[in-house]
């Protein structure tokens, strides 16, 4: 979920500028007997609903058993109630209905689509009811879900993109939870059993660790009604455990990992950034100039434009609850990995010293601010964000408030930020391809 998903979620927030307010979706808040926060913006003149319930159940809650997380989402719409995967799919086929499930690093979530018809959302509520209260995780799915997991984890072993985002994950985050895949891998895999989805579920699918994200044509006094149905009957449990602070690296530090191609994988970065961050602003706005708006971007006029050493070079911040990545990366030719190498970190190097140019930073704003216009076309996207601002305690306001923020962003400010969060004495570098020798 986490990367595409983050970058929509900017899209949309850059996009409302105070002179289209009346396109900011007004957020409702409330909470559940049971203690589930509710989100819910209204809309009109479609009748649709798009709703997200999302848990604190992701890849970071794995414990030992990395990719448990993971297969337990995955299992979750196989089988329901008195339903296998064909009825469920039938169901919501029937009514023109949409379910999904998904994970990431911190959340496992549910989305569902449907029209506001009493009779076909009745359906369609009724289906997610049976998935997320009585999920019946039957041994020959269990079976087959975690063969096809495997032969996934097998197909990403010959790809050294894959092999690359592996190895950088655990440079950066060592033993942290965040440091194994979100999927798992295939010695930890290979140990789950049932049972341990069974235990997974019951622990962190409950009602006081979730959240639900309602973007439609309904009434507040619809919406309550529809989140009691939904959660009726899902145990109270209790929220999720605090996460482990993250650890920054002591020091700098290279990872090589041959694999038999033409092309070589380079990532660089830290742990650097959570939600609801001080220097959240300075860092985007900044990064935007950097590594994050294409090919106007200096890491890519330096790296490809100017010098044709790689297709693509960039970078990019991605918050999580806890401490999420600043990464650099770039794939080039074997033989040019280390001139490409070296001038990314001079670039980079640079931009942390002394910031962008004012021009560079009036030309960020100006598309921040008005370049994503076209880009809210339907409520699945604004449920998706709305779950954003309330998974991660954002302020109810930060729509309507983002713009202004960006704006006020000065070149001292990104500086000060860059020098005091973007340290290279701290950097992890991973090579992957034939550039590093056997």
């Amino acid at each position: 979920m986490h990367a595409k998903f983050l970058s929509a979620f900017i899209a949309l927030l850059t996009l409302l500028s105070p002179c289209m307010t009346q396109a900011t979706p007004n957020i409702q808040h409330w909470t559940t007997a049971q203690g589930t926060r509710v989100y819910f913006v209204r809309t009109e003149g479609l009748p649709m609903v798009d709703l997200r319930v999302v848990f604190a159940a992701g890849s970071v809650y794995d414990g030992t058993q990395h990719g448990v997380a993971s297969l337990t989402s995955a299992l979750l719409d196989s089988g329901a109630g008195k339903w296998n995967a064909d009825d469920i799919a039938q169901r919501l086929e029937s009514v023109g209905a949409v379910m999904e499930t998904s994970v990431s690093k911190d959340t496992g979530s549910l989305y569902l689509r449907s029209l506001t018809d009493p009779d076909k959302l009745n359906v369609a509520v009724g289906t997610l009811h049976a998935i997320l209260t009585k999920p019946l995780f039957t041994a020959e799915d269990f079976e087959r879900q975690k063969r096809q997991a495997l032969l996934s984890l097998q197909e990403k072993e010959e790809s050294p993109g894959n092999l690359a985002e592996v190895i950088y994950t655990k440079a950066i985050y060592g033993d942290h939870p965040y440091g194994h895949p979100t999927d798992g891998e295939i010695g930890t895999v290979t140990q789950l059993t049932r049972n341990d989805l069974v235990k997974f579920y019951q622990r962190y699918y409950v009602a006081a660790n979730a959240m639900v994200a309602i973007v439609g044509d309904l009434a507040r006094a619809d919406a309550e009604t529809l989140v009691e149905r939904l959660l009726a009957g899902l145990p109270q449990g209790a929220p999720a455990e605090t996460l482990p602070a993250v650890a920054e690296p002591l020091a700098a530090s290279t990872v090589k990992q041959f694999f038999p191609s033409t092309q070589t994988h380079v990532l660089i970065g830290e742990p650097v950034l959570v939600y609801n961050d001080p220097d959240y602003f300075p860092l985007y706005v900044g990064n935007h100039i950097l590594g994050g708006s294409g090919l106007v971007a200096r890491i890519t006029q330096e790296v490809r434009e100017k010098r044709g050493l790689s297709y693509s070079a960039s970078s990019y911040f991605s918050p999580r609850a806890g401490k999420g990545p600043f990464t650099m990366r770039l794939q080039t030719r074997n033989e040019q990995t280390d001139k490409a190498l070296k001038v990314m970190m001079e670039t980079a190097n640079k931009f942390i010293a002394d910031g962008p140019t004012d021009k560079e930073l009036e030309a960020a704003k100006q598309n921040l601010v008005g370049g994503f216009v076209l880009r809210i076309d339907n409520n699945r996207k604004i449920a998706e964000y709305v779950a954003t601002i309330g998974f991660y305690g954002l302020p109810l306001d930060y729509l309507h408030t983002f713009t202004a923020k960006v704006q006020s962003v000065t070149v001292a400010d990104i500086v000060k930020a860059f020098k005091t969060r973007v340290d290279p004495a701290r950097f992890q570098t991973v090579l992957v391809g034939g550039a590093v020798g056997k």
